[in-house]
């Protein structure tokens, strides 16, 4: 599986299975992430979504299983391979994970300045033009803690954005955030996907907000894909533990 023409590139696993001590997060788990679109994964607590998330971008080694990034196993690349494998993928974690001891746009520069060579003029015109696209220009030279929640969320989006990735992992967007916080990172996550062309994976338990964002859904129960396809379909899923997942507001 091939970049899409868009440069995006989608994600495969094949028969990915990984254990903590007795407990099995993921169960034999396949599937196909396509490139250019979003997927949102859905779930009960627990039941492997962030694990997930970690295998995609090579933080955990699957026990037994392949990872693929476009046509590249990731599973067996050594570090320094991995690492440039690592430079598609960007990452916003559920807390956004900012370095308290540096400004903003510090941060959003920290990606470029590690693994590029960009002259600083160039490092620098890129910061602004980040932190304009999620609507903080004028944040550029605040310190983290000086943020309210949804501006860290934001922060963390532009600093994912760095490398302009061609894959895109999001972790739980609307934890901590209001309803109308919420629905602005959403907004900015599918225009992340439609103006840049990346691959979206987003987990989250925000049913309407998996509605904004997902061109398609999987819903991982015990380790494996209980379910998948759109949000009209999983409504109508056989399983009702789908069902009445989708039918809440929280998702649980």
């Amino acid at each position: 599986m091939s970049a899409g023409a868009n440069g995006a590139a989608g994600v495969r696993l094949e028969h990915v299975s990984k254990a903590f001590g007795t407990l099995r997060v993921l169960d034999d788990v396949s599937l196909e992430l396509p490139a250019g679109e979003a997927t949102v994964v859905l779930g009960r607590s627990g039941t492997g979504k962030s694990v997930l998330l970690k295998h995609i971008v090579g933080l955990l080694h699957p026990d037994a299983g392949r990872v693929f990034l476009g046509d590249q196993d990731i599973t067996s690349l050594d570090p320094a391979a991995l690492a440039i494998a690592r430079r598609q993928i960007g990452f916003l974690f559920q807390n956004a994970a900012l370095f308290d001891s540096i400004t903003v746009g510090e941060n959003v520069a920290f990606p470029m300045r590690r693994h590029t060579r960009l002259p600083e003029t160039e490092i620098r015109a890129r910061v602004h033009e980040k932190l304009a696209a999620v609507g903080l220009e004028q944040a550029v030279a605040r310190m983290p803690a000086a943020l309210s929640g949804g501006m860290r969320k934001r922060a963390g989006l532009a600093r994912a954005m760095a490398l302009d990735p061609a894959v895109l992992l999001v972790d739980e967007p609307s934890a901590g955030l209001d309803p109308i916080t919420s629905e602005e990172i959403d907004d900015l996550l599918v225009r992340v996907k439609r103006d840049q062309g990346a691959t979206l994976v987003v987990v989250t338990h925000n049913i309407p907000s998996a509605r904004r964002i997902g061109d398609n859904l999987l819903f991982l129960h015990e380790g494996r894909v209980l379910a998948r396809g759109t949000a009209a379909e999983l409504e109508r899923s056989e399983h009702e533990l789908v069902r009445q997942f989708m039918q809440s507001e929280a998702g649980g």
